[in-house]
């Protein structure tokens, strides 16, 4: 089955692909390579998921939050590519978490993205992966997630 056939079958709504918030692009891609910008937990009505992963938020509520980096991280894709489908394999995931002192949860936290990397692409979806804890994220977000794709 097709990366874009999964999306469907898991019942998966993809949002708009993210706007860069600055003076960057949200994809570059060189050549079978697509770097992919670090992308915040949007919901689906725009709003961020914000706070303190392990203070004001729980490591589910930081999965979820990461689970929404990645659906924004694969509209991003789509945009850059046109489809889904183009994705011969997900590489590098690199997961920051805003978290409380002491915290040290945040491979659980990233999951949220990499386990729906799996969901979408299979095997091809398990990459290399760093995660990461962070005193601060831009306007409060709790997750912040970017990722390199191989293009077929």
């Amino acid at each position: 089955m097709s990366a874009e056939d999964r999306i469907g079958s898991l019942g998966l709504a993809l949002p708009a692909a993210a706007a860069p918030a600055g003076n960057y692009v949200a994809s570059a891609r060189v050549g079978d390579m697509l770097y992919l910008s670090g992308i915040g937990p949007q919901r689906p009505d725009g709003a961020y998921m914000t706070g303190v992963v392990g203070q004001d938020l729980t490591v589910a509520q930081g999965y979820e939050a990461a689970r929404f980096c990645g659906l924004v991280l694969l509209a991003n894709m789509r945009a850059a590519l046109g489809s889904l489908d183009r994705v011969a394999r997900v590489v590098k995931v690199f997961g920051m978490v805003r978290c409380a002192p002491g915290f040290g949860e945040q491979p659980e936290v990233i999951n949220g993205c990499t386990d729906l990397f799996v969901e979408v692409f299979g095997d091809a979806g398990r990459p290399a992966r760093s995660a990461v804890g962070m005193i601060a994220l831009p306007r409060g977000i709790a997750v912040e997630i970017e990722a390199i794709v191989q293009v077929a």
